[in-house]
C-alpha cells in the first residue's frame, strides 16, 4: 500500500496540534506502522516532544529551497517504528524565500517525493506551523489528507469553515484536486463542563463523520510528556491522554484502511 501522506493541522494556535501530532506518531508506531514525523513547524515542538535537540540545520529548510534531499534530513527516535524529519527556526525564513520562487506550492511535494518511493514509511505525519502561510499550504498540497485537531471552545467552528475554504481554492486551482479533510479531532475535552458537550455535540452535528469518536482529554501528564521528550505513552502509558491517543490511532488505521 503506497505511503499516505496526512498534515495534522490548525491555523489557530493552542489548540492541542503538536500535541496530536506526537502522540499519534507514536500511538501508530506501537501498532506496527512505520512513521515518519515531519516537522515543518519553525517553533519544532513535535521535535523537542520526541526527544531531540533543535540542531541548526537539520530541518527541511535548505531541501525545500533546493539543496540536498530530505531522506537525508531523516532521523531516528528512541520510539521503535517513529522517526522524525526535525524542525527548527530557519524555517520561518522558508514562508519568504518560497513565495519568490516558480511553484512555490509544490515544494514540500517535490522534496517528498523521493521519501515516498523509498517506501521506508508507511504514513507521513506533518506537523504544520499554526498559520496558513506558505509552508502550511504545501502541506496541504502534498497530503492525502487533513487531520484537523479542534479545541473544545467555541470559536472551533470558525477554524474549520476558514480552513474548508482554502481547501476548495487548493482544489479548484488544481494543486491538489483531492484534497479532503481526513478526520477532526476534539481536544482539550472536559466532560464535567456544558460548554465542551455543547461543543463536541454541534461539531458533530455540522461535520457527521468526519469526527472521531475518540476525544482527548485536558490531562496534566499530556502537558508534561514533552518537557520529558516521551509521547504519552511512554511517559505515562496507564494515564487517560495515553488511553486516548491509542484509541485516535486505532480509529486512523481503520480510516486508512491498513
Amino acid at each position: 500500500m503506497p505511503t499516505k501522506i496526512i498534515a495534522v493541522a490548525n491555523q489557530k494556535g493552542g489548540v492541542g496540534k503538536t500535541t496530536t501530532a506526537v502522540n499519534l506518531a507514536a500511538c501508530l508506531a506501537a501498532l506496527g506502522r512505520r512513521i515518519l514525523l515531519f516537522d515543518l513547524d519553525p517553533q519544532a515542538n513535535a521535535t523537542s516532544g520526541v526527544g531531540l535537540e533543535k540542531v541548526e540545520g537539520a530541518s527541511a529548510y535548505r531541501v525545500l529551497l533546493g539543496e540536498g534531499a530530505l531522506l537525508d534530513k531523516v532521523k531516528p527516535t528512541d520510539f521503535e517504528r517513529l522517526a522524525i524529519i526535525p524542525g527548527e527556526m530557519d524555517l520561518c525564513a522558508a514562508d519568504l524565500e518560497l513565495a519568490r520562487s516558480e511553484n512555490h506550492l509544490l515544494a514540500v511535494s517535490r522534496a517528498l517525493q523521493p521519501v515516498l518511493e523509498s517506501g521506508r514509511f508507511d504514513v507521513v505525519l506533518i506537523d504544520c506551523p499554526p498559520s496558513l502561510g506558505i509552508l502550511t499550504l504545501n502541506a496541504f498540497a502534498a497530503s492525502d489528507g487533513l487531520l484537523v485537531p479542534l479545541q473544545c471552545e467555541y470559536y472551533a467552528l470558525e477554524g474549520v469553515s476558514m480552513m474548508t475554504r482554502v481547501l476548495g481554492q487548493l482544489r479548484d486551482a488544481g494543486v491538489n484536486p483531492n484534497l479532503d479533510i481526513f478526520g477532526v479531532v476534539m481536544t482539550m475535552f472536559d466532560s464535567r463542563t456544558k460548554l465542551s458537550n455543547e461543543v463536541v455535540g454541534e461539531v458533530r452535528n455540522l461535520l457527521g463523520e468526519k469526527v472521531f469518536e475518540t476525544t482527548i482529554p485536558r490531562t496534566t501528564k499530556l502537558a508534561e510528556a514533552p518537557s520529558f521528550g516521551k509521547p504519552i505513552i511512554y511517559y505515562d502509558k496507564y494515564s487517560a491522554g495515553s488511553a486516548a491517543y491509542e484509541l485516535l490511532a486505532q480509529e486512523v488505521v481503520k480510516r486508512l484502511g491498513t
